[in-house]
């Protein structure tokens, strides 16, 4: 058996030619949203566009489209009916990426949605009830292997492990480790285990991410993150390191805001503003790009 690998050197920012425009930087497309849980799409697409990519567009139900456009107008939207309409179905052939499942629901349209955007070719990220939807077996995960980012927090990783035996999520980092590995290997996709010292593995590698306080520890800014890996994923970057450079820089942008507004009071969208700071330093020569 080939011996897991421990990875610890960090993947370099994309390269951003001066002569780029809108299409070199990447589409990053949100399916998500639902009565009372409009700032998760909005959240992930805003967070998209502050980490570099040309196109954000969010696809949210009719009713709930307006209030998230109203709020982040720099997303473009797609009105979702009680089935997928030829507009969503040509914005997932036509991005890059494809985030499902930020404040989604589980109903029976969020499992077409999800079915959907699990068909295109492009990378596809994976998040809340989206993930809820695999572990209840309404979607399955058929794809080729490691194009697809899994995002669970712990509570999300017990309803999946029991598809491959599992029924308890260490609090142990060595015990979250063999968990995210196992479901990497399950799945054969890259897994985020989320929470303090946050796992990525694709099943042969694993990285522990180092970043991140508690200031991380507030709704919305797993959505946050979701919007940062979708764009290095639409960029062309591999999953596994975009998931690795995604949440090293999501726990800096982290930090940044706490020390701006303070841990227990800075709000999901302060973490949104701090990207670009964070960036600044990553871009930096002698740094990750």
């Amino acid at each position: 058996m080939k011996e897991l690998q421990h990875v610890t050197a960090l993947p370099r920012l994309p390269e951003r030619p001066e002569q780029g425009h809108k299409g070199t930087f990447g589409k990053v497309l949100v399916i998500g949203g639902s009565e009372g849980m409009i700032g998760a799409p909005g959240f992930a697409g805003l967070a998209a566009l502050r980490m570099g990519c040309g196109l954000a567009y969010v696809a949210s139900p009719q009713e709930v489209l307006g209030f998230i456009l109203a709020a982040a107008p720099e997303l473009v939207g797609i009105a979702v009916g009680s089935k997928p309409g030829p507009r969503l179905a040509a914005a997932v052939a036509s991005c890059d990426a494809t985030i499902v499942g930020p404040g989604m629901g589980q109903s029976s349209t969020a499992a077409d949605l999800l079915k959907l955007a699990i068909k295109t070719a492009a990378p596809v990220l994976l998040d809340a009830d989206a993930l809820n939807l695999v572990a209840s077996g309404k979607a399955m995960l058929r794809r080729k292997p490691n194009t697809m980012v899994l995002t669970p927090h712990p509570g999300e990783m017990v309803r999946l492990a029991r598809q491959f035996g599992v029924f308890d999520v260490p609090h142990d980092q060595p015990g979250r480790i063999k968990v995210a590995v196992a479901a990497a290997k399950h799945f054969q996709q890259i897994v985020v285990l989320k929470g303090h010292r946050t796992i990525i593995s694709d099943g042969q590698r694993y990285a522990v991410n180092m970043t991140g306080d508690s200031t991380l520890a507030k709704g919305g800014t797993g959505d946050i993150l979701c919007g940062m890996i979708g764009t290095l994923l639409a960029q062309g970057m591999p999953p596994f390191d975009a998931a690795m450079l995604g949440v090293h820089l999501h726990g800096k942008a982290g930090e940044y805001a706490g020390k701006q507004v303070g841990k227990r009071s800075a709000l999901a969208r302060e973490v949104i503003d701090a990207i670009p700071a964070v960036l600044e330093v990553a871009d930096r020569p002698g740094r990750s790009r």
